[in-house]
């Protein structure tokens, strides 16, 4: 049986009813809990050094995001767009809470990000403003956002977050803050296009909110639940599901700077932390961390995973290591993060072959890539999904948008999977290439495009090669120009490093004469996969020997 009380017969998942879906935007929903828990601990900035640490209670914050609202007010307009371009920071919260607050929209961008990446996030959404640090890991980013400003005419303001209490404290308190509506948008994510750089997912308050509360609700937070959050705040995992998950419940958010295992534990027995969404690789550090057997992890009541294949023997150590509940997320930023999730109470064998039930409100079915029709049971087809959930379309995208909504709201996941009687979806595959490494998608097309600028390579094609650590790595499989000398895999991982970040730079290279072709003229990649998997095409290490196709 399925959580509607009768088996499916086909493998098309109907909206389940639930207490209903709230009429609500960000600045409701912070407002809320400011006024139902006014004194409680709201958001922690989670830095190493405990002394150095920062605390808002809920009055504070809501203080706090309406000063800064109002500030954004005093230089920029409803409707605007604002970048972020930073690490993980309480700032970062109350920010994305204030744009929200102003009637703006955020556009997140990870600090990693280098020259002609934050040129083309910047241009493709007319960003008008950008808050940004001077530097982030060894890197001068205010000197990448001068050379970018002058060819992004929109970008009208830099503001760094040196600058930041003089900016909470410059608007006019006087200013009112305009009446946001829930179908109002609220952030652009950039996600995967097919043009080799990615499309701005536009999202609603609706939404995020929402869809964030009812994650919550699945891994069991209640009333006060404390969040501790290692996901980059601009990635969806932690700029909408952990943060307004935990708002929701009236909790305390503990932003981390960055993921770190020892800081994490620290601040699960510091703060009695009760939920945390890491994606694999992150909870294998955390549980191989020494400090694991030392600290006090009682308070932990679940742990929330995905964006990766979760091992049922992970979710064994995870229920016996830790001793608390585990849960499963499955969605994509199109649908405001999560589309199915396990329950608390589902056995570890189903949160480990499957990503659960969908969530309240939502339809999802499984269908023919040709025909389009619904798919008999545990028969393999691509994942549509429907409901209040569905994003506004991409940024500025209108065919890309028609190409994956249909007319009567079916948005095309480009996922693979099976469904059975009870509703629970496995994933199989990927209609497309992406690679999702520890949880961060890759787009092969935006680094074969690079490659392919650099003067020695003739041709280039970038796969996922499996890898136990992160899920998958990228592997750059290269043609190179005639009489050309060789680059060592050395060199040609510092020249991508300089115009790309480090996630996306190619874990592995492999030299072929050519590539195995359609008819049409189209690579197969999968052929390229199964090859260097047979050991047909082995990857190079330096000295250098180009390797045959």
């Amino acid at each position: 049986m399925n959580a509607l009380n009768a088996p499916l017969t086909v493998s098309s998942w109907p909206a389940e009813a639930s207490k209903g879906v709230r009429e609500i935007a960000l600045p409701g929903l912070l407002r809320e809990a400011a006024a139902d828990v006014p004194d409680r601990l709201a958001l922690v900035d989670g830095v190493a050094e405990p002394s150095a640490r920062r605390h808002w209670n809920y009055a504070e914050f809501l203080a706090d995001t309406e000063k800064v609202a109002r500030g954004l007010l005093r230089s920029f307009e409803p409707g605007d767009r604002i970048a972020i371009w930073a690490p993980n920071a309480a700032e970062w919260v109350i920010l994305q809470q204030a744009i929200a607050m102003a009637g703006m929209l955020v556009v997140a961008i990870n600090p990693a990000y280098r020259e002609h990446e934050l040129e083309y996030v910047l241009s493709q959404s007319g960003a008008v403003g950008i808050f940004f640090v001077d530097e982030y890991r060894g890197c001068n980013l205010r000197e990448i956002i001068l050379s970018v400003s002058p060819r992004t005419p929109a970008l009208r303001k830099l503001i760094s977050f040196t600058e930041w209490n003089d900016f909470r404290e410059s608007g006019d308190p006087s200013t009112e803050l305009p009446a946001v509506k829930p179908l109002d948008p609220v952030q652009i994510q950039y996600t995967s296009g097919t043009t080799g750089f990615p499309k701005g997912a536009l999202l609603h308050h609706k939404g995020i909110v929402n869809e964030a509360a009812f994650v919550g609700q699945r891994a069991g937070m209640t009333d006060g639940a404390v969040c501790i959050n290692g996901m980059p705040m601009y990635h969806i995992g932690g700029g909408a599901v952990t943060e307004l998950a935990t708002i929701a419940a009236h909790g305390t958010y503990v932003v981390m700077p960055a993921f770190d295992a020892a800081l994490t534990l620290e601040l699960f027995e510091t703060y009695r932390g009760t939920h945390s969404l890491m994606v694999p690789t992150m909870l294998l550090a955390v549980l191989e961390h020494p400090d694991s057997q030392t600290r006090d992890l009682s308070s932990i009541q679940t742990i929330l995973s995905g964006a990766a294949t979760v091992a049922e023997a992970l979710v064994l150590r995870v229920n016996e290591q830790l001793g608390c509940d585990f849960s499963i997320l499955f969605g994509q930023t199109e649908m405001h993060g999560v589309i199915s999730q396990t329950r608390i109470s589902d056995s570890p064998a189903d949160q480990a072959t499957t990503v659960g039930q969908p969530l309240p409100e939502l339809e999802v079915k499984i269908v023919d890539l040709e025909t389009g029709e619904v798919m008999p049971l545990g028969e393999q087809g691509e994942i549509l999904c429907r409901g209040y959930q569905n994003m506004l379309g991409y940024y500025n995208m209108p065919e890309e948008t028609a190409a994956t909504i249909e007319d009567d709201g079916w948005l095309h996941m480009g996922d693979l999977g099976t469904m059975d009687e009870r509703g629970f979806i496995k994933i199989t595959g990927r209609v497309k290439d992406m690679i999702i490494r520890g949880g961060m998608n890759l787009y092969p097309r935006e680094i074969e495009e690079l490659l392919f600028s650099h003067p020695d390579i003739a041709e280039v094609v970038v796969v996922g090669i499996p890898d136990e650590k992160w899920g998958e790595q990228a592997g750059a499989v290269i043609r190179l120009k005639a009489g050309v000398t060789p680059p060592s895999p050395a060199e040609l991982k510092s020249w991508c490093r300089e115009r790309i970040s480090a996630h996306k730079t190619p874990a592995h290279w492999f030299f072929t004469e050519a590539y195995p072709m359609t008819p049409s003229g189209k690579v197969q990649k999968f052929v390229l996969l199964e090859r260097i998997t047979a050991g047909e095409l082995v990857a190079v290490e330096v000295p250098l020997e180009v390797a045959q196709h």
